[in-house]
């Protein structure tokens, strides 16, 4: 299990993992609702998360040069001051009631989110070899604190100041300060020596690599589906009358969904393979639309959501377990956050477009959307799958 990694650097991680993410815990729950309250229309109500998604696809390409270039913990520290300032600038704009002002901040937010996001892959230089899975699994399991926390955040501070949510923004720039002191610490193995199959700077040929385009396309699927979903479920269950303390708490068991498989999620990686813990994934994420599609109750609205953080959690460690197997440790910065832009650049789109289709067809509808690209993403899975048994048979016969 998770539990036997005693490195302190993947601890350190997981522990600003925690924090962290409850920073972008906090953003999901309030974004939206936030934009239909400051929106000039309520089709741009989810418009500041998809600035969110923005900022996390403009700074994933330079983030990975900054950390090629001068170290992951400097790569750390400007993600930290970013969320610094989305909180500060937030709490801010709410006082002003600035729409424009708050998607400035959700800009800052997003960089600082994928930042965060490359604590996984941090976490794997920090042990050996056969250990990544787990260093992988231990650092999203510090999710299951940021699933938490954020959420109590924001009941325990949303109503704190004359305008909604500005403590709240406010708190959430202190755990950004929090998780740099935390991430200060943390040190790096140096790269192990590369396989002579892959040449020093090759970049092109290895993402062309059908195995590199094949896990790329299951984490964006699984991120993006998982995003469109989620982004819009807080103002539908806002717009059904749903109490916003119950949609807070679908969120809280949504992200404790998302992460807490981590404690389990490496160890069945590494027993049955990337490949088949992303199909369950996938599946996964199905049923969370099929659950979606069939009513609108507080019961089915958190199933579902509990059904997609699980299904995120499979499918998005999966496909990052199957990236790191497509490249040489000292290609991991440039790999990983070409991976990452592509996955954050698609899910601008889909943030993007569940506010207008939330608000021209409803929940119905949304749920139903996320169906045709899962169904892509197995069939492409599947080929994988089948490519390399092939690929096996003439060696083993």
């Amino acid at each position: 299990m998770f539990l036997s990694i005693s490195n302190p650097n993947v601890w350190r991680l997981t522990i600003a993992q925690a924090l962290s993410g409850a920073n972008s815990v906090v953003v999901y729950a309030t974004g939206a609702i936030i934009g239909n309250m400051l929106a000039p229309s309520a089709s741009l109500a989810t418009l500041p998360i998809t600035v969110f998604v923005v900022g996390m696809a403009l700074a994933t390409l330079p983030i990975g040069m900054v950390g090629r270039r001068w170290g992951r913990t400097v790569a750390f520290m400007i993600g930290n001051a970013c969320g610094t300032v989305m909180g500060l600038l937030s709490a801010y704009a709410l006082t002003v009631g600035s729409f424009a002002l708050f998607c400035v901040a959700m800009l800052f937010g997003g960089a600082y989110a994928a930042v965060v996001l490359t604590f996984r892959f941090a976490a794997a230089e920090c042990v050996g070899q056969a250990q990544r899975p787990k260093a992988l699994s231990t650092v999203l399991a510090g999710g299951v604190v940021a699933g938490v926390l954020g959420p109590q955040l924001v009941n325990g501070t949303m109503g704190m100041s004359g305008q909604a949510y500005v403590v709240t923004y406010l708190a959430a720039a202190i755990v950004a300060v929090l998780s740099a002191l935390v991430l200060i610490g943390v040190r790096f193995n140096r790269p192990a020596p590369r396989p002579a199959a892959l040449p020093a700077g090759d970049l092109f040929k290895i993402v062309r690599q059908p195995r590199f385009i094949i896990a790329m396309l299951c984490g964006v699927v699984s991120y993006m589906m998982m995003n469109f979903m989620m982004t819009s479920a807080p103002l539908a269950m806002d717009l059904c009358g749903i109490a916003r303390t119950h949609s807070n708490t679908g969120i809280e068991m949504h992200v404790i969904a998302m992460y807490a498989p981590s404690f389990f999620t490496g160890r069945f990686i590494s027993r049955f393979g990337a490949p088949s813990i992303i199909q369950c994934g996938l599946l996964l994420i199905g049923l969370a639309a099929l659950v979606g599609i069939s009513g609108m109750s507080i019961g089915h609205f958190w199933l579902a959501l509990i059904l997609l953080g699980i299904g995120w959690n499979f499918g998005f460690l999966g496909a990052s377990a199957l990236v790191l197997t497509c490249h040489a440790p000292e290609d991991g910065p440039r790999v990983q956050a070409i991976n990452d832009f592509v996955i954050f650049g698609t899910m601008v789109v889909g943030s993007f477009l569940s506010g207008g289709l939330l608000d021209a067809f409803g929940w119905t509808v949304v749920s139903g959307l996320i169906l045709p690209p899962v169904l892509i993403a197995m069939a492409g899975l599947g080929w994988l799958q089948r490519a390399q048994r092939h690929a096996q048979a003439p060696r083993e016969a």
